[in-house]
């Protein structure tokens, strides 16, 4: 008996499964899948990579184009976009610049990642210290002698944090106690007393700094000085912020710190077609968008493509902002 005889006399609810699996095998084979590397849950990060998947997801989905994301951190998320496990990352403008200049080869010793390009920038982000009122840290070279967590390894907030203790001349050795908590722990373990501070490179307000000053007596602590003005002045792309006062509870007062933006960056290598249909999910829904963090709420297309990006426009993003008359 030839196979398509074979074929013909199977009972029909088989034909249709056998029918609907090879459907399915060839929809999949077809499918176009985006990951894009976020950080934790509770930072903002995770609200911009949630919310450019949920745009993705619902105006490409019928083009087989599916988005989804995994947590990690700036430093990782770069790594990754240039060795090809992740195409988009979420990261830090500063690290943004170091990866695609070479310029700090003990974060990214390969350096320069010349393929690297922007799609846009989005929120902009404090370098937060947060203390518990009880440790008596009132700037930051009190941390010295202090149980600290600097952040995971590959965190843009460890990679910021290094940089800072530089500056101010300090190492893990004059911390008590170092401790490489992701962001979604240290505010737990603030508040019972494992660590006397903790730092984050956040967009505010944030969740995370939220639950530390809402659930113990905790202070957000100025970070300024000859240090940080050195700092701002040797690198274009930070600058001095404030934190609002009330904010946080226990937190009146506007807090002085420094300042950068969070960047979404893929490699040259992405398609220009899948590059200009990220970008027009997101900017053809921007007030969905905006709408999905209290951090987004003054976000400007036109400074989103323009301003805080450390390495160039991707093609395909550049023909979609040149379409819209933004360049």
């Amino acid at each position: 008996m030839n196979r398509s005889l074979r074929i013909a006399l199977l009972p029909p609810l088989l034909l249709l499964a056998l029918s609907l699996t090879a459907l399915t095998s060839a929809n999949a084979a077809d499918q176009t899948n985006i990951l894009i590397g976020t950080g934790g849950k509770t930072g903002v990060y995770y609200a911009v990579s949630n919310s450019v998947c949920r745009l993705v997801n619902a105006e490409l989905s019928r083009k087989g184009i599916r988005c989804s994301h995994q947590e990690g951190g700036s430093v990782k998320n770069i790594n990754e976009v240039h060795s090809g496990k992740v195409d988009v990352a979420i990261a830090q403008s500063d690290w943004q610049s170091h990866a695609y200049k070479g310029t700090d080869k003990q974060t990214f010793p390969d350096a320069p990642y010349t393929e690297l390009r922007s799609l846009f920038s989005v929120h902009p982000e404090s370098f937060t210290l947060v203390a518990s009122k009880r440790s008596g840290i009132e700037r930051f070279l009190d941390l010295a002698g202090k149980r600290v967590n600097v952040g995971n390894p590959g965190s843009g907030q460890r990679a910021t944090m290094e940089v800072m203790m530089r500056y101010f001349d300090l190492k893990m050795d004059d911390f008590s106690r170092v401790m490489e908590l992701p962001a979604s722990e240290q505010a737990i373990a603030l508040c019972t007393g494992k660590i006397d501070a903790f730092v984050y490179t956040v967009g505010h307000p944030s969740s995370a700094i939220k639950e530390a000053t809402l659930y113990c007596e905790s202070r957000i602590v100025p970070v300024t000085g000859e240090p940080v003005d050195r700092l701002v002045s040797d690198h274009s792309f930070y600058s001095f912020t404030t934190i609002p006062g009330d904010l946080y509870k226990g937190n009146p007062k506007d807090i002085a710190t420094f300042g950068l933006a969070a960047t979404v960056v893929v490699s040259e290598e992405m398609d220009a077609d899948l590059a200009y249909q990220i970008v027009k999910a997101v900017f053809t829904n921007f007030n969905r968008f905006k709408r999905r963090h209290p951090a987004f709420r003054d976000l400007d297309p036109r400074q989103m493509i323009r301003d805080n990006l450390t390495a160039p426009l991707h093609e395909g993003a550049l023909r979609f902002y040149k379409e819209q008359g933004w360049l």
